[in-house]
């Protein structure tokens, strides 16, 4: 059967009386499933009225020409665990009303920027997108880096208002970085600075732009390949844009009172806080990450691929459950409210039967994952318990048991479950180090609790001297001898 492409005599709502409002720099399935979703949720409801017009951000992008096809259309479905039930909910999404390729249409995007309609500007451009590069400034020409379309987005917008202080737009990166907004305030006065362009823009930048700190959580998986004729004949009609994520959403905006009021996300019941990003950060990185990093290596070893096998395995849901809520969920400092519902969220979405988050994919950068994200809760439980954390102490012990290398794989190393090789990725210095400590142990040259001793004593790789708590160099050096399959 041949499918009729979705296109805008599929859409619910009347698109020519509505504004474009929003500047997203980014097309990608993180932005469609995330922003781009959350401003649908606005605009139905009647909170919001305006438009996204979407930036493709590097010379190679893909969607641009899709998403125009489609008349700026796309499906959202979103599946997974909410409050115990499974959920599986498709929505067409009428927020985003056109692409824009800035490298062949660059003279669209600086009408844009001379729109009197343009209040905000989203961004992501993954880590490396928020970073500073060198480049020249050609007013007919769109800058290569995110950063460079940001100044000359705005350079544009400064002439055409004369510097009208009520012109000025709220800048909300999406990037994983910490304190984000600031860092491309930096950057984005830095190349006003390279460029020679006029102080009084800087200081129109400086004054009349706000930059907002963010932080965001929700897994957007993306096309979901190998189900496209289950979602045509349920949705009837082709969607080459169809974004699949889960259900929870967390978006933190540090911004004042009337930007909450001009984007009230939270009056639309989306879970959107308004204020500092820092402890919503502390939440994720030790509870959600830091879950994720205590479970991978010894789920991986007991003889699971990913976190919904290892969920649904009695026994190794057991040690996640009893690591997450006794071990790092006392040394998290927030309300217990919502520290409590916040791990209860992180079990449902580990739960989730539609997500396939491979273990090994979260066993990348593994060293420096555990030293960011559970070495703090393992020093805070010592500190107030006075004792060891069964649990965290077997996930280091899992952890050097899956760095353990048996060869090299190009510039990583590989490791070995029951003849599965699997790679260990770190950086250069890291794998050397585990490199050449294994070797001695393989050649006889140290004992396993010698080895284990100049695994934990490495400062650079833990951020502290793990050989200074009490026991804890016996007690991972006993795990690693009975064996880590033995012990979650």
């Amino acid at each position: 059967m041949e499918w009729k492409s979705l296109s805008k005599e599929h859409a619910n709502q009347s698109n020519h009386d509505v504004k474009e409002t929003i500047v997203q720099v980014g097309e990608g399935n993180f932005l469609r499933g995330f922003v781009d979703w959350m401003i649908h949720q606005l605009n139905v409801k009647g909170l919001y009225d305006g438009k996204v017009v979407a930036i493709q951000p590097t010379p190679h992008g893909k969607v641009v020409p899709k998403l125009n096809a489609q008349d700026g259309l796309y499906t959202s479905v979103l599946r997974g665990v909410e409050n115990g039930e499974t959920v599986n909910r498709a929505e067409l999404i009428e927020s985003i009303s056109r692409g824009i390729d800035p490298y062949n249409l660059w003279s669209d995007v600086l009408e844009l920027a001379r729109s009197p309609h343009i209040e905000f500007m989203f961004s992501n451009t993954t880590e490396a997108g928020l970073t500073y590069h060198q480049e020249t400034f050609d007013e007919n020409t769109s800058p290569l880096s995110f950063p460079g379309k940001v100044v000359a987005f705005l350079y544009e917008r400064y002439k055409t208002f004369d510097g009208d202080s009520s012109k000025g737009i709220t800048l909300i990166p999406c990037e994983l970085v910490e304190g984000n907004g600031d860092l491309l305030k930096e950057i984005v006065l830095k190349l006003i600075h390279d460029w020679q362009l006029p102080q009084a823009f800087k200081e129109w930048v400086e004054t009349d732009n706000l930059f907002c700190n963010t932080l965001v959580d929700r897994i957007v998986t993306g096309f979901p390949r190998g189900e496209e004729d289950s979602f045509r004949e349920r949705l009837g009609y082709e969607d080459i844009l169809l974004t699949i994520g889960e259900p929870y959403h967390l978006f933190v905006i540090d911004a004042p009172e009337e930007v909450a009021e001009r984007l009230p996300f939270h009056k639309a019941g989306l879970n959107v806080k308004w204020g500092d990003a820092t402890p919503y950060r502390e939440l994720k990185v030790r509870l959600l990450n830091g879950a994720h990093t205590m479970m991978f290596a010894a789920c991986y070893l007991a003889g699971v691929d990913t976190v919904y096998q290892a969920m649904t395995n009695e026994r190794l849901s057991a040690f996640v459950k009893d690591g997450l809520f006794n071990e790092i969920l006392p040394t998290v400092q927030a309300d217990d409210e919502e520290k409590e519902q916040f791990a209860v969220s992180v079990l449902e979405r580990f739960s989730n039967p539609f997500l396939e988050h491979q273990l090994t994919d979260i066993g990348m950068n593994p060293l420096y994952k555990f030293k960011t994200r559970v070495v703090p809760s393992l020093l805070a439980y010592v500190e107030k318990n006075a004792t060891l954390p069964n649990k965290l102490a077997l996930s280091l012990a899992a952890l050097l048991a899956y760095t353990k290398p048996v060869d090299k794989e190009g510039a990583f190393l590989a490791g070995d479950r029951n003849g599965t090789r699997y790679i260990i990725r770190d950086n250069e210095q890291t794998l050397a180090f585990l490199e050449t400590v294994w070797e001695e142990y393989e050649a006889g040259d140290a004992t396993l609790e010698q080895t284990v001793h100049k695994l934990l004593v490495n400062t650079e790789i833990w951020g502290t001297d793990l050989t200074q708590m009490k026991g804890l160099t016996e007690k991972v050096t006993a795990d690693l001898e009975q064996g880590i399959h033995e012990l979650v």
